[in-house]
């Protein structure tokens, strides 16, 4: 029977000083200061249209993230938070965090969003390298990350992330182990390694650059995931790596245990569950800008059928090195687990998926081939 998940808060902000060639997400270059008023005010019509889908929670996790949301005035983020606060609609020790970009961080900002409410911080790092730095397009170098790391630390946050990419263009495995151990050596409690990939409608797929093979590939892989373990990282996904259960991203795991969240701004996306009527629904809001400010027109909403919602949960729950629990599945699906025993048996017997008595996880074949046990799945 469906349940009511946990649920969860994102806040797009669309904006960033320069469009990366690499990236797909709803990001804008300013021409024209911030409209941040109006933005605040438009956020906040846009949440009290999703009062309903609370449904009697509160929000356990919330993520400001874009864009560039380090960009957007402090004033007007405090108010937003402020008003949250408010409508006691933020749980008690709810994980708040922002991303944050290394060459658009003002000094004094960190104690800021220390100040405000904020507890955790995402830094997107990328890379120490300042020429591979320069060759995926961001405005930071090396030494402004060190001059974030200092910062953010001294603001008082010891629960923050680093964001780093491997096999970037030309990138050797020694480029790739330094970059991690210069990551590492920051003493984050929490770490976003993931392989550059090549989006469509971005100018890295228009003009591909030269990115290392196949087999460097495999054995920077190789050789970064036994540096991470030898610092005493252990992998919970994909791509995320923490010191312990309690460093593990509270707002990813919700959405990875197909959990509910609320999005807004321009071009943000949610779900929210609905037992009462054994519903799923998926809502997303204008991309552009301009246009979610005036238009104010949301959200807009599909339902995801029963028939979809097992490839839906395991596009998320896969990603997960512990898999889940047959239970987790009935109440975030609403569906019987022997919906799925097909699928389940034809991935098992081809080494993709293990069963221990009432939990499935992928196996190490299983996570390298992904692609091909989530097509398993599909309706």
């Amino acid at each position: 029977m469906l349940q009511l998940p946990p649920l969860s808060l994102y806040i797009h902000f669309p904006w960033c000083i320069k469009k990366c060639p690499y990236c797909d997400f709803n990001s804008h270059a300013l021409s024209t200061p911030i409209p941040a008023q109006q933005y605040l005010d438009t956020l906040l019509l846009d949440l009290k249209s999703h009062i309903q889908d609370l449904q009697g929670r509160q929000f356990h996790s919330i993520f400001l993230g874009g864009g560039t949301p380090s960009l957007f005035p402090t004033k007007e983020l405090s108010e937003l938070l402020t008003q949250l606060f408010d409508q006691n609609l933020i749980a008690d020790k709810a994980e708040i965090t922002i991303e944050a970009n290394p060459g658009a961080i003002e000094h004094g900002k960190f104690s800021d969003y220390k100040q405000i409410g904020i507890n955790r911080i995402s830094l997107g790092v990328q890379s120490f390298q300042d020429e591979k730095l320069k060759s995926l397009g961001r405005i930071h170098n090396a030494q402004n990350v060190y001059r974030a790391i200092d910062e953010l630390v001294s603001a008082g946050f010891d629960n923050f992330n680093i964001d780093l990419m491997h096999g970037l263009p030309d990138q050797s495995i020694k480029d790739a182990l330094d970059d991690l151990n210069q990551a590492l050596s920051l003493k984050p409690a929490h770490l976003s390694w993931y392989q550059l990939t090549l989006e469509p409608n971005t100018a890295f797929a228009a003009k591909p650059p030269d990115l290392p093979n196949e087999d460097l590939l495999f054995e920077i892989e190789r050789q970064g995931k036994a540096l991470i373990k030898a610092q005493g990282f252990s992998q919970y996904e994909i791509s995320a790596y923490s010191k312990d259960r309690s460093s593990q991203t509270r707002h990813n795991l919700n959405y990875w245990q197909f959990g509910d969240y609320i999005g807004i701004g321009a071009g943000a996306h949610g779900k929210v569950s609905f037992p009462q009527t054994n519903t799923i629904t998926r809502h997303w809001k204008r991309k552009n800008p301009k246009l979610y400010i005036a238009e104010q027109a949301f959200p807009y909403g599909t339902q995801i059928e029963l028939t979809e919602r097992p490839y839906e949960f395991m596009l998320n729950a896969l990603r997960l090195q512990q898999g889940f629990s047959h239970a987790l599945f009935e109440q975030t699906t609403g569906l019987s687990i022997q919906t799925i025993q097909k699928p389940v048996e034809q991935a098992i017997k081809r080494g993709l998926l293990q069963q221990n008595a009432d939990h499935l996880a992928p196996t190490s074949l299983g996570q390298q081939f992904l692609n091909d046990l989530l097509h398993l799945f599909l309706p």
